[in-house]
């Protein structure tokens, strides 16, 4: 099920944290920036692997820590680079086909691609829909770019969690 959620994605009640990411090594802006901030282990397994190159568009993986999951998804090829929607495309399919395996039960999601990426989430929430929405073991915690939310008040709820109260919309089929 696809939940929107207003936010912080740092205290998401998740399992699992998205971090968006490029192939080349590099968390220089954006949210990416923040995970690299917030989990310098995160940052190093990451580079070591875009050296090897071994993250590749299409293919989010899973980091752990003792204390943390994150799964880099791959948004862009190069940082310099505009994300491409055939990546996010492949990027949700793969996830779909894998979350089991990867042992994911819940996860916190950005709008892939839509912030320094380029994209626009009228293109992106449809992916995240198609693959993700009809998943009846997987929680999505989708955090939208606030001005696309649901406007309908009926449908909004504060939804209390360990991290902190946040509004949560409801995705219709």
């Amino acid at each position: 099920m696809v939940t929107y959620v207003k936010g912080d994605i740092f205290k998401s009640p998740a399992q699992v944290l998205t971090n968006p990411v490029n192939c080349v090594g590099v968390m220089g802006k954006g949210l990416a920036f923040a995970f690299k901030n917030q989990f310098p282990g995160l940052f190093k397994d990451y580079k070591t692997r875009c050296d090897n190159n071994q993250v590749l568009p299409g293919q989010p993986y899973l980091w752990e820590s003792e204390t943390h999951q994150i799964l880099n998804f791959p948004t862009k090829r190069h940082w310099r680079d505009k994300s491409v929607l055939q990546d996010i495309d492949e990027g949700l399919k793969f996830l779909a086909e894998n979350y089991e395996q990867m042992g994911i039960q819940s996860l916190a999601l950005p709008a892939l691609g839509c912030g320094l990426g380029g994209l626009q989430w009228s293109e992106v929430q449809p992916l995240v829909e198609q693959y993700l929405g009809s998943i009846p073991d997987l929680d999505v915690y989708v955090y939208a770019p606030e001005k696309s939310l649901p406007e309908d008040k009926g449908s909004r709820s504060d939804k209390d969690n360990s991290a902190g109260a946040e509004d949560t919309f409801a995705a219709h089929p």
